[in-house]
């Protein structure tokens, strides 16, 4: 059995290294791939990995766990803590002697050309096919926990007010049995940054099961989510590779579900009625 590489026992490199004899052929190789180059890795999906060593992802969240790790995505948050100074790690550009103005300016460009190369790349044909779907759906849920989960809700919401009937459901549990419920008719749409949080990937694989229609937002082009689905939209940067909780995936993949809003309400006809029912409701919220 493996000896554990405890993760305050750093270098991971090293103690990766020492542990090569005990490890199976396919664990060997995704060990391998990573010693080539570590920084390498934190750029990719734990799909990617996967292929790059000519095995499977549970192989390599298999060699993760086996090591003393919580997963692939402990694996690259380790791996960066240990080979990029802390500010490196907040943002690429970021210096630790700069002053909050600087910090501010870095913040901006750097979120600003993260939308500027989305925009460039986005699936103009994967969008509309998504559009497509949506306005064919008998009711569109919505899937995603953690710092997805808010843009999730507000999809969900937003959708409502151009008339489709769209719902996210808070709880992982609900959320993972309403998927189950769903029919022929019916859409669920994935929202995750790294597209291999299990909640979310139990959720999709249970909507596909039940015969609905799948879609995803993701940061990475080959994942469990993207494999998992019938349709995807890729959207992410360099800056939030191996961020667990980057902020500027979430403002990409916002921007992102704006632009689709925006075609289905004026691909629909009715959304101009029922944002007319919107706005008069919310009057009576405000002052």
């Amino acid at each position: 059995m493996t000896d554990v590489i405890a993760a305050h026992d750093l270098p991971l490199v090293e103690g990766l290294r020492s542990q090569l004899r005990s490890l199976t052929p396919a664990e060997r190789r995704v060990a391998d791939t990573i010693l080539r180059d570590p920084l390498e890795v934190i750029h990719l999906s734990v799909s990617e990995l996967a292929t790059l060593a000519e095995t499977s992802a549970a192989t390599v969240v298999r060699l993760c766990t086996s090591i003393g790790l919580r997963g692939y995505q402990d694996l690259k948050i380790t791996l960066a803590k240990q080979s990029i100074p802390s500010e490196k790690r907040v943002l690429n550009v970021v210096d630790a002697g700069d002053d909050a103005d600087t910090v501010s300016q870095k913040v901006f460009a750097g979120t600003a050309a993260a939308l500027e190369a989305t925009a460039a790349v986005l699936n103009a044909v994967e969008m509309e096919r998504i559009a497509d779907a949506i306005l064919g759906a008998s009711r569109v849920q919505f899937g995603a926990v953690g710092t997805s989960a808010p843009l999730a809700q507000d999809a969900a919401y937003r959708l409502t007010t151009i008339g489709i009937p769209a719902i996210f459901i808070p709880d992982v549990h609900a959320q993972h049995v309403s998927a189950r419920m769903l029919g022929l008719n019916d859409l669920f749409f994935a929202i995750s940054h790294t597209g291999s949080t299990i909640e979310t990937l139990a959720a999709a694989r249970a909507a596909r099961n039940s015969g609905a229609r799948t879609a995803a937002l993701t940061s990475f082009r080959s994942s469990p989510l993207t494999e998992t689905v019938e349709m995807s939209l890729i959207a992410g940067s360099a800056e939030t590779a191996y961020r667990v909780e980057a902020m500027t995936s979430r403002i990409v993949h916002f921007v992102v579900l704006d632009a689709l809003y925006v075609i289905l309400a004026l691909r629909r006809r009715e959304s101009v009625d029922a944002l007319a029912l919107t706005e008069d409701v919310l009057i009576e919220h405000r002052l």
